[in-house]
């Protein structure tokens, strides 16, 4: 298998100003970098650095403390964990999270939030332990139009690009 990228924790600081911003009570000490669970598996899981509860309708944004270096010609893709989309209808607020290459180097150190949506109609509540996984990322290679002629660079997070 070839590798693209490497999952490394954001700073401190970083982390903890999101948490704040998130209303997010967790612990620098407790994030657990993603990794895949089988060898099989093509899905890096996304751990939870601290206990949350979604009742239906609720929404969380969780600052993962995570960022990624990935290779020029990939981006990461963030789902939420297969077994909780589909026993809690479990879902992210912008569906798919793209993570770009350039992420990397924003100002909030590429920090990857993911926000989620308990979209239960069998009003069922949502309970992750700290440490359990419940969004995956898998890398993919994407492909350029031949009259591509971008050359902005990227310095922000959600909507930047459209600036």
């Amino acid at each position: 298998m070839k590798t693209v990228a490497e999952f490394q924790k954001v700073s401190k600081c970083i982390f903890d100003r999101a948490a704040q911003e998130s209303n997010f009570a967790a612990d620098y000490a407790d994030i657990l970098l993603p990794r895949r669970a089988t060898a099989g598996s093509a899905g890096y899981d996304f751990f939870a650095p601290a206990d949350f509860v979604l009742e239906p309708g609720e929404s969380i944004r969780i600052p993962t403390g995570i960022r990624v270096r990935i290779d020029e010609g990939y981006f990461l893709s963030l789902y939420p964990r297969s077994g909780l989309g589909f026993k809690f209808r479990l879902q992210l607020d912008n569906t798919v999270g793209i993570i770009d290459s350039d992420y990397y180097f924003s100002d909030n150190e590429g920090h990857i939030l993911i926000k989620l949506t308990n979209c239960s109609y069998e009003n069922k509540r949502v309970c992750v332990q700290k440490g359990q996984g419940f969004a995956q990322g898998i890398f993919t290679a994407f492909f350029l139009a031949e009259n591509d002629e971008t050359s902005a660079l990227r310095n922000g997070g959600f909507g930047s690009t459209t600036k």
